[in-house]
């Protein structure tokens, strides 16, 4: 049997591009993911793009919201 994780997640969608200022058209690079995960939460980040907020301040859920943005963009 399959195991279909992502029927449970129910992720909303654009919410993580509206919180970094991406318009939900656009792919938000994978620096700035990896940058928001590297960075503990609490911590104000600089955006290394042109996308979106310049200054970004990294929360609990935006960190978690990443974390499932970058496994689903490695999913083929």
């Amino acid at each position: 049997m399959v195991n279909k994780w992502i029927q449970r997640v129910k992720p909303k969608k654009g919410v993580l591009s509206k919180q970094l200022g991406i318009p939900e058209r656009k792919n938000i690079p994978m620096i700035l993911l990896n940058k928001i995960i590297s960075a503990k939460a609490g911590q104000t980040i600089r955006n290394p793009t042109k996308l979106g907020k310049r200054r970004i301040k990294v929360t609990r859920l935006l960190e978690r919201r990443s974390i499932l943005a970058r496994n689903l963009k490695n999913i083929r």
